[in-house]
């Protein structure tokens, strides 16, 4: 019995993983998902899947089956007069839609396998490799200091609830021999790399809530996707308009200000904090800026390309540059970057007009497995 219950549990679980295949770039674009967001995990709704179960018919009701049924009496109860109304309210409950927790490995592998994403090389000396015991299941034979309690209980209530020998008035449990489970473990190799991404958004007046809102799911699903290739990832964000900060995360996607763009501002904040926190001899280094495109001048523009060439490029792993469209921004930044670094494999540039867009943009970034 519980091996068929593991068995339509997995059977659930593909069912589970293919509808999140089947509608990946509609949960990419939701940005209330991320709002049911746990530590290590997510609620997803699944409104189209059905969960058998038995529903229990009212007694006494003629129909066929049920006494001497007549033909063309209704099957499982009286005709209805039709009247129920379409626009009277209702007394029940209406359908709810099945929450399904999916943990956040789970999806960016989802996500890894769906986009074609390769996995991560981390480079040069900042991946050491330790070796850790790991709890992998259970067994039925063990050390008794590895006997897991709780396994071993429930195994028991579930054979005396399937003999009949449970007794819900005298609820005694005991276990026998067989029903014994110990904790098994393996050691393994498991690689330690460092990480950091660096995020910086411009927040003057011509990136308004939408952009923003962009920004906020985008990075969510970069950060789900790096968290999978790397055991230590911090995020650090940064806020520009005519000068830079860093910030907290909530203040991040939270701020807006209505002064101008100098977008060279966020360039040097980040290369100071590279500067003062994060030795690239040590650390995997992502660097990724949302913008509108606007600027505010051409000199500042070539003051940015100096700075990525000088200061960014050689130590981070990639640099990303993301342009949302806004209807009071110029685009023109993105055209300047690739003039200046068309070939430079290290920075990658994406166009994100709309949260449509948000799936091809993170396809763009990470395709490189860098």
């Amino acid at each position: 019995m519980i091996a068929r219950i593991e068995k339509d549990h997995r059977r659930f679980r593909e069912i589970v993983r293919g509808r999140i295949r089947e509608n990946l770039r509609k949960y990419v674009s939701r940005g209330d998902m991320i709002t049911r967001r746990g530590k290590d995990s997510v609620s997803i709704p699944m409104p189209h899947i059905d969960i058998p179960r038995f529903v229990f018919g009212e007694k006494q009701k003629g129909g066929v089956g049920q006494g001497e049924g007549q033909p063309g009496d209704p099957v499982g109860g009286q005709e209805q007069d039709g009247e129920g109304g379409a626009g009277k309210a209702g007394e029940g409950e209406g359908d709810k839609a099945l929450e399904v927790e999916v943990s956040l490995d789970e999806l960016a592998q989802i996500m890894g396998e769906e986009l074609g994403l390769p996995r991560i090389e981390p480079r040069g000396s900042k991946s050491l490799e330790t070796v850790k015991d790991r709890y992998v299941g259970l067994r039925s034979t063990g050390p008794e200091s590895l006997r897991n309690f709780k396994a071993t209980f429930k195994r028991a209530l579930k054979r005396q609830v399937s003999t009949g020998a449970y007794n819900p008035d005298n609820p005694i449990i005991v276990p026998i021999r067989e029903d014994r489970r110990y904790r098994s473990w393996k050691s393994e190799p498991r690689p330690e790399s460092n990480a950091v991404i660096l995020y910086m958004m411009d927040v003057s007046g011509s990136m308004g809530d939408e952009q923003k809102e962009i920004v906020r799911i985008e990075s969510f699903w970069i950060d789900t996707w790096l968290r999978s290739q790397y055991k230590g990832l911090e995020s650090r964000y940064i806020i520009h308009d005519a000068t830079a900060r860093e910030v907290t995360r909530e203040v991040f996607f939270n701020t807006r200000e209505s002064g101008g763009t100098m977008i060279s501002s966020a360039y040097r904040t980040c290369a100071e904090l590279i500067d003062n926190e994060f030795d690239p001899e040590q650390w995997n280094i992502y660097a990724f800026h949302f913008s509108d495109g606007d600027n505010w001048s051409v000199d500042d523009t070539a003051t940015c390309i100096q700075l990525v060439r000088e200061s960014l490029l050689p130590r981070v792993n990639q640099f990303g540059y993301g342009q949302v469209e806004s209807p009071y921004g110029s685009g023109q930044f993105i055209k300047d970057l690739t003039a200046a670094f068309g070939d430079r494999e290290e920075l990658v540039t994406s166009e994100i007009k709309t949260k449509d867009d948000i799936m091809d943009s993170i396809r763009d970034f990470l395709k490189g497995g860098r």
